[in-house]
This record gives C-alpha cells, structure tokens and sequence, in this order.
C-alpha cells in the first residue's frame, strides 16, 4: 500500500513547558512547512516530538504529575469554583483609536454589529432552529503590532461589555488533566459575566494535531484542543483570537471561525495612527510634518507608539542634561526620524530571516536524505 512519507523532527526537551513547547511547534510547522515547498515533497506528514533520549526523565516528570493528581484528589474543585479565578476587566481601548485600513474595518463592523440585532435573527426569525443563540467567533490574523489586541478592547467597549483576557498560560497546568477543565472554565467565567473572551496567541491552541504523541505534555496540548473544539459549539457570545501564525491553524478550526486579516498600515493609516498618538500637550517643534512621519513605510502601530515615547523622553533628557527643567525640552522631527528609523534597523526576529545559500543547501541535503530513506523522493512508489 502507499503511504505517506514522514519527516520527523526530534530536539524539544521532554522537560520543556507545554506552553513553550506548543508555540515551539507552531513555529517549525510553519517554517519547515515553507522550506518543503520548495523541494518538491508533497503528501509529507510533518512530525515534530520531544528529544527520545529522555524517556526516563519524561516518566519522572508524568509520575511526579499523575502522584500531584492524586492528592489533589479530595481537593477537586467545581467548575462555578474554578471559573471565579478568571476576571474580565474594562476594555483599554475605543474604536476612535483604532485605524485600519477601510475594507478590514468594514469586516470587523459586519460582524460586530451583528450582535446588536440578533434578538430579532435568532428569537423573531427562530433561526434559533439551526444554532442555538448568537455566538460569534472572530480571528485577527496579521504581523505584530498592527492593532489585533487594540481591536479586541475597542469591539468589547462598541458593545458595553467588558473582556476576559486569557493566553495559553493562563489555561495550562502544571498538574495533568487541568488544561482542559481551566479552558472549560473560562468559557463558562465568560458566559457568566456576560464579557467578550479575548485568547491572545491562538496558535498555540488552534495549531495542527498531534499525531505522534510521546508525552503527557503533548497528550494534554491536544486535550485541550479537543476541548476548545467543544466549548466553541456550546458557547453563546463573542470569542476573538489573535495570532501571528494563521497558517498553523488545524482545518478544524477553519470553518468555525470568520478570519479578519490585519495587515501593516498604509500611508493614509500611518498619517491617522502618528496623528492619534502625538498628544496636543507633547510641546513638538514647528518641523514635525505628520504627512513626512507617514512617508516611513514597513512599520506598523506599535512601532509608531514606540517612536513617539523614545522621541519624548529624549527631547526630555536633552533639556535636562542642558540644565533645564525636563518640561522644557521640545520634540524635534529629527527626533522622531530618529527613533522609528532606530526601531527598524533594531528589530530581532530571525524566523523571519533568509536562508543564505549555505543554509538552503545544508538543510535541503537533510531532508532530502531523510526523505529518499523512506522512499519519500524515490521515483517508484512505496509499496
């Protein structure tokens, strides 16, 4: 019979985090994922698994947690118990500071304002009969910085409500089996207080199954994943993930959710977003020119918010260093230049790196010799 050939990718230590090793393993997919694109390998299941050589230690570590189990037996709490420990909060952020570009607004708008009248789609016109009440699930997909979380905050302020905020740490446990009964919990804590839950790095919960599981870390990531299947058909209300990693998502969370895609601000956004972070009371120079700031490209919000800080503060250092009380210093153009130019040429992110071509080539020999030893490459079929 055919089969598909497997590449398996060995190295994160068995005594890694199940929250780092889960973001460890979105990261590979997705960059393993590109590289293979190129060599021609189709059909190649991707496996990525703890370091083999640990097993003893990996028992240790599942023993030392079923033992932590058990004495926590007769102190299990409830589900009304544990949802208390999660709080939603007041949203940070309005609409009015939110700059996107029109169609993506447009996008977050429609399904938005869809809450407001769905008393009448799901009560008057019983659409009720194929999905029991309003539910809502929204994924900001995009680079960093360019506005996902501030959207989060401005949707839950358009509706009056307030947010629950929750990553993939605050739903995993050192004790086994607690991943899914927390998760399960703040969907309740979210339905109880009548927020809008907001899970900030989604790939972490919403990336490929695992189908190679050697761990009891890698047994609970995909618990967990089995139980935000669950929670999401259940829930009634508003849940909005953000991500940096879209591409990772398992196909069973395509379909479930409406993908909004946040990308970097073009001119015209980049004006409004410098425009909205200079306060009037930032004392700024007559050379400041928002329509020349805006001409900087390949830069998103944050970057700009940052820019301005770093500008203040040193316009506030140079007055005092000069001998003159920091309230006195003035903002320059140059300043602001300046610091958004520093923020660029300081970035560090070497997943986003090219291979050189020593690289490309050292690398493609591995898989390639991985590959051709299963038959992967071979040009007979397995048999």
């Amino acid at each position: 019979m055919n089969q598909v050939p497997e590449l398996f990718i060995e190295g994160i230590p068995s005594n890694v985090s199940a929250e780092q090793s889960a973001i460890i393993r979105s990261r590979l997919f997705r960059d393993v994922g590109n590289f293979l694109e190129g060599t021609g390998a189709k059909d190649l299941e991707l496996v990525i698994r703890t370091t083999p050589n640990n097993n003893e230690l990996q028992k240790k570590v599942e023993t030392t947690s079923a033992s932590s189990q058990q004495l926590r037996t007769q102190d299990e709490i409830s589900l009304e118990e544990r949802s208390q420990q999660y709080n939603a909060v007041s949203p940070t952020y309005k609409f009015e500071m939110l700059v996107l570009p029109e169609d993506t607004l447009d996008n977050l708008l429609a399904a938005v304002d869809a809450f407001e009248v769905q008393d009448t789609v799901f009560g008057k016109w019983n659409l009720n009969k194929i999905q029991p009440g309003f539910r809502s699930v929204l994924n900001l997909h995009g680079a960093p910085g360019t506005g996902k979380t501030l959207a989060a905050h401005a949707i839950a302020h358009r509706l009056g409500k307030k947010i629950l905020l929750a990553s993939y740490a605050d739903i995993e446990s050192k004790f086994h089996g607690d991943g899914p009964k927390n998760l399960k919990a703040i969907f309740h804590a979210t339905e109880c207080q009548e927020a809008i839950l907001f899970i900030d790095e989604a790939d972490s919960l919403l990336s490929k199954r695992l189908n190679d599981v050697t761990s009891g870390s890698e047994q609970a990531i995909n618990s967990m994943r089995s139980q935000l299947l669950l929670c999401l058909e259940s829930f009634k209300g508003i849940v909005i993930f953000a991500t940096n990693l879209v591409e990772n998502y398992d196909k069973a969370f395509e379909t479930r959710v409406r993908h909004i895609e946040f990308r970097l601000p073009d001119k015209a956004c980049r004006q409004k977003i410098w425009s909205n972070h200079l306060p009037d009371e930032l004392p700024c120079l007559e050379d400041v020119s928002i329509e020349k700031l805006a001409e900087i490209d390949d830069i998103c919000g944050r970057d700009i918010r940052n820019a301005i800080f770093d500008a203040a503060n040193k316009a506030a250092l140079r007055a005092k260093h000069n001998g003159f009380d920091p309230v006195q210093g003035q903002v320059t153009m140059q300043d602001l230049v300046n610091a958004v130019e520093g923020i660029k040429s300081n970035r560090i992110n070497p997943l986003s790196r090219s291979l050189n071509p020593q690289e490309t080539a050292k690398i493609g020999s591995t898989i390639k010799i991985a590959l051709e030893s299963q038959g992967g490459l071979s040009e007979t079929p397995n048999h």
